[in-house]
């Protein structure tokens, strides 16, 4: 097996984690001894073991680490935070080669985790799938080196390119099996959001029903207050900001946000930074998407245009260039869009 199957492996392993890491990476870990497997190991939760802790507990012979190598997608960490430092860890147990994928854009480690590797006298190689951990943990990198969640926009439009009726209406543009990949979506990230209107006429819970998987936190634009505090996104099941020009104030799982009018995007995705939530599933409406759309605050958009016409109505946001993919979904096209342009 070369260092890249066996990447390929960790990068397997790493995704087992996906719901329930952030805002930490996702990890995996491999140790092998004489082209033989003999530990792995994920992140599996946030605040617990990392990979390299899990994959070395998971070896029953600890005196063969000594003559192995340990295959992680991400630098080991160097830092005391709700774990011990792995990389302090690798060294203790005299592993004498480690293969990583990516460098760790974390301020805290950036470096440092290789470098006690090194002096400790370990071989390490570093780059290999480099791109393809990225991708994997590119919510992860957004959040450490734009200082913003990663960003992602959805709505469901009709044939005819319109997200919801005059009367702001919506229910039901996609069907069953899109609105139950959604939900999967939803255990994905760490939080989502609407505005006004949306949560008005759609009165949604915006949590995960048709699937297994943590709820987000959710995240609610009123501006003025408008939204009566009987609507399900008041109700307290799970934690909910509403960012908003009057007031600031907390009770229990709910929060209101005071933030100024000028730059209110920028100053809400800079609130969300320092509350350490490294991701957003934004799911409209059609303003709120567009005004992600034309500040270029966005990383991917997943469409679904689905065989319903409305013939008039609302119309759907207008994206800049062309999707990179398109699924079919059991008659729904999905309509999938990277960002390349952020931050350019």
């Amino acid at each position: 097996m070369s260092d890249t199957d066996l990447m390929q492996r960790v990068l397997q392993l790493a995704t087992l984690g996906t719901g329930s890491v952030a805002p930490n990476p996702l990890v995996g870990c491999v140790i092998v001894y004489q082209d033989r497997i003999i530990g792995e190991g994920w992140h599996k939760e946030y605040g617990k073991s990392h990979a390299e802790v899990n994959a070395i507990a998971s070896v029953t012979h600890l005196e063969l680490l000594a003559d192995s190598t340990l295959y992680v997608n991400l630098e080991p960490c160097s830092h005391f935070g709700k774990t011990p430092p792995c990389a302090n860890l690798i060294v203790e147990k005299k592993i004498p080669r480690v293969v990583i994928a990516n460098l760790d854009s974390n301020p805290l480690v950036a470096g440092r985790g290789v470098q006690i590797l090194k002096n400790a006298g370990i071989e390490v190689k570093v780059g290999v799938l480099e791109q393809e951990a990225r991708y994997l943990n590119r919510r992860f990198f957004t959040f450490m080196e734009k200082k913003r969640p990663y960003i992602i926009l959805k709505w469901a439009e009709t044939a005819d390119g319109f997200i919801a009726r005059k009367d702001f209406s919506s229910k039901w543009i996609s069907n069953i099996h899109s609105r139950t990949l959604v939900h999967k979506w939803r255990s994905e990230e760490q939080a989502i959001m609407i505005g006004t209107n949306t949560a008005y006429y759609d009165n949604p819970q915006l949590n995960v029903r048709e699937w297994i998987g943590r709820n987000p936190i959710r995240i609610l634009i009123d501006k003025n207050l408008n939204l009566p505090l009987t609507h399900h996104i008041f109700d307290g099941s799970q934690p909910t900001f509403c960012y908003n020009l009057q007031k600031s104030e907390t009770s229990a799982n709910l929060h209101f946000i005071r933030l100024d009018k000028d730059f209110f995007l920028e100053n809400l995705l800079q609130d969300l930074f320092e509350r350490k939530v490294q991701s957003v599933l934004v799911e409209g409406g059609a303003k709120l998407l567009q005004s992600f759309i034309e500040k270029n605050l966005w990383d991917e958009a997943r469409v679904f245009v689905s065989q319903v016409r409305f013939e008039e109505g609302i119309s759907a946001p207008k994206l800049p260039f062309s999707a990179k993919k398109v699924q079919d979904v059991q008659g729904d096209k999905l309509f999938l869009y990277e960002n390349h342009f952020v931050g350019k």
